[in-house]
């Protein structure tokens, strides 16, 4: 403490050490709780951030419940009502409300399958009616005002965002699936990536010739951002604690070329190149299938949201290969 300041008062016993905030009921560790986590983990190859989320939405349950002297393998349908309707909770944005009630329904779906409890109390929750706004893309014309922007960066990294810009361009990759790329992934064979999305789950993606050029160059100068003698594993290496890009690196890298292209960096980010990857596809004749696939969609309705494209295209092609149409 600084001479002269002021010190401050001792907080009470069982007060919550962050000023100003009304302590939170002390909770036991749930093994219940745990146990549904290992699960998602062991058998859906969950990620950590997905974890995380559902351990803070099923925190927060639990702490509600703990306030009212409930428990959360204990509860009843009417708590986890008036849980929803709790002024913290129905003031959330519908897809975050959607996202809790799917971990309350998982959850205790999990304690009912595993014999902890008889019945589901979560059953006859309502999940919020969401709307599906149409993915953020950018022209043909924008990516390549990108690509000649990334172009004229000069030396190893100049190289490395090339590469970066026409991986996610080319593949339709999610960031985290990019800069996890392992190098023996991309040095086997230069005309595929093998990549690993969610869940664990492998996928082949083909690789364009500009892509596969831009990979060669990244290679190539690799070298240069790793000390003699030091070997890496991560086809972007870093000395993040990682060892390899970050994603926010990597969205930073984006919006940094977006100026530099003329474009309003908040439109874009990794995940609109994505969504630029599957439109540009759709508009010049893949098939949705092809598209599910080479995006890791594990339900081809996810993969239906890019079809708002095909409304133009698809008129032309009715009006000029439908029999009727062509009847004079």
């Amino acid at each position: 403490m600084r001479a002269g300041w002021p010190s401050k008062p001792p907080l009470p016993p069982g007060s919550d050490k962050r000023r100003g905030r009304p302590p939170r009921p002390g909770l036991a560790p749930s093994p219940q709780l745990e146990a549904f986590l290992e699960m998602l983990v062991a058998e859906r190859g969950a990620a950590p951030l997905t974890i995380a989320a559902y351990r803070a939405d099923l925190g927060g349950l639990a702490r509600f419940l703990a306030a009212r002297g409930g428990a959360l393998e204990a509860t009843d349908g009417a708590a986890l009502h008036d849980y929803l309707a709790a002024p913290a909770t129905r003031h959330l944005q519908p897809r975050s409300l959607a996202r809790h009630i799917s971990a309350i329904r998982q959850f205790y779906k999990f304690l009912v399958v595993d014999g902890v409890r008889p019945d589901d109390p979560s059953f006859g929750l309502d999940t919020p009616r969401l709307g599906r706004p149409l993915p953020k893309i950018l022209s043909e014309s924008e990516v390549l005002s990108l690509i000649a922007a990334a172009e004229a960066e000069p030396g190893a990294e100049g190289v490395r965002l090339r590469c970066l810009l026409e991986l996610l361009y080319a593949t339709g990759l999610r960031i985290s699936e990019l800069v996890a790329l392992q190098f023996a992934a991309a040095a086997r064979d230069p005309r595929f990536l093998l990549v690993r999305g969610k869940g664990g789950k492998e996928r082949v993606v083909p690789l364009s010739e500009p892509a596969r050029a831009a990979l060669a160059r990244h290679i190539e100068c690799r070298k240069s951002v790793l000390a003699e003698g030091e070997a890496s594993r991560w086809l972007f290496p870093s000395r993040a604690k990682s060892g390899h890009l970050t994603r926010q690196r990597c969205g930073q890298l984006l919006k940094a070329l977006a100026l530099a292209a003329g474009i309003d960096p908040d439109r874009l980010s990794p995940h609109v190149l994505r969504h630029a990857f599957a439109s540009h596809l759709l508009d010049h004749g893949a098939d949705l299938r092809s598209v599910q696939q080479m995006l890791g969609h594990a339900d081809i309705a996810t993969t239906q949201i890019y079809t708002h494209v095909l409304t133009d295209r698809l008129q032309k092609l009715v009006e000029t290969a439908h029999p009727l149409a062509r009847r004079k």
